[in-house]
C-alpha cells in the first residue's frame, strides 16, 4: 500500500482541486441517513487536509457545496451548515497548528449568517499562515463564477476602464472569484462518478482528472497518494509534443 514516502517530491502538483463525492450514497449502504454520511465526510476531510500539508501541497481546494446543493431538502442543507459552523470551529487550532491559511470561492454571501460569520473568523485568524492554502468553495458554481465576471468586465469596459481589446486571460482570471489561486494541476473526484459536476471549468483546462470509485469518507491517505503517483506518471505537454519537452 503506497504512502507519502514514496511520492516523488520534485514532482509534486502545486494545486489539488476535490470533488468529494458519495457521502450520501456511503450512508444508505450502512443503512443510515444521508446526514450520517456528511458527518463521516467531515472525518475524511480533517485527514485530507492534514495530509496534503504533511506531503508539502502549496494548494487544496474542496468543493464543499454547490449553487445546485440549495435545492436539496432543508433537513440536509440545514445539517450541511451546522457542520460547517462546528468543523470551522474546531479545526481552527488544527489549522494553525499546520500553519494552513483557509479561503473561500463563491456566493458566500448566501450562507446562513452563522455560518457566513464562522467562516470569516476562521479566514481571518488564519490569514498570516505561510503554508498550504485550503479553499473551500461554497455556495459555488462554475457558471456562475465565469458569468459574474463577464459582468464585471463589462461594467468596466463600459465605464471605460478597460478597453475590449485589452481583454486576456489574465484580465479574465483577475477577475474570478479563484484571482489569487494558481491553475488546478490535479482534479481528483470520489464515488466513480465521471463528471465535473460545475467546478472551476476555467481552472482546469489543463488539470489531469482523476476518478477514484471511492465514496469520500472511505477517502484514505493511500487513496491521496495513488492520486499523485497517478499524477506524477503522466506527461503534462499544454499543446506541445513529447519530442518539444524532452
Amino acid at each position: 500500500m503506497s504512502t507519502i514516502k514514496d511520492l516523488n517530491d520534485g514532482k509534486l502538483p502545486n494545486h489539488i482541486a476535490i470533488i468529494m463525492d458519495g457521502n450520501g450514497r456511503w450512508a444508505k449502504q450502512q443503512g443510515r441517513q444521508r446526514v450520517f454520511g456528511h458527518e463521516n465526510g467531515v472525518k475524511a476531510v480533517k485527514q485530507t487536509v492534514e495530509n496534503c500539508a504533511k506531503i508539502g501541497l502549496d494548494y487544496l481546494t474542496l468543493y464543499a457545496f454547490s449553487t445546485e446543493n440549495w435545492k436539496r431538502p432543508k433537513i440536509e442543507v440545514d445539517t450541511l451548515m451546522k457542520l460547517l459552523v462546528s468543523s470551522l470551529k474546531k479545526e481552527l487550532d488544527t489549522l494553525n497548528k499546520n500553519n494552513i491559511k483557509l479561503n473561500a470561492i463563491g456566493n458566500i454571501a448566501s450562507l446562513p449568517k452563522k455560518a457566513y460569520k464562522e467562516l470569516n473568523e476562521v479566514i481571518s485568524k488564519t490569514s498570516e499562515n505561510s503554508g498550504m492554502t485550503l479553499t473551500l468553495a461554497l455556495s459555488y458554481g462554475a457558471r456562475e463564477e465565469i458569468k459574474s465576471a463577464v459582468y464585471e468586465i463589462s461594467v468596466k469596459v463600459k465605464n471605460n476602464i478597460i478597453s475590449p481589446e485589452t481583454i486576456d486571460e489574465t484580465i479574465i482570471n483577475t477577475h474570478l472569484y479563484t484571482h489569487d489561486l494558481p491553475d488546478v494541476d490535479l482534479l481528483i473526484r470520489t464515488s466513480g462518478e465521471h463528471r465535473i459536476s460545475n467546478f472551476l471549468l476555467w481552472q482546469i483546462a489543463y488539470a489531469e482528472l482523476y476518478f477514484i470509485d471511492v465514496f469520500w469518507p472511505d477517502f484514505s491517505e493511500h487513496h491521496l497518494v495513488e492520486a499523485i503517483i497517478n499524477y506524477q506518471n503522466r506527461e503534462r505537454r499544454f499543446g506541445k509534443t513529447s519530442e518539444q519537452l524532452n
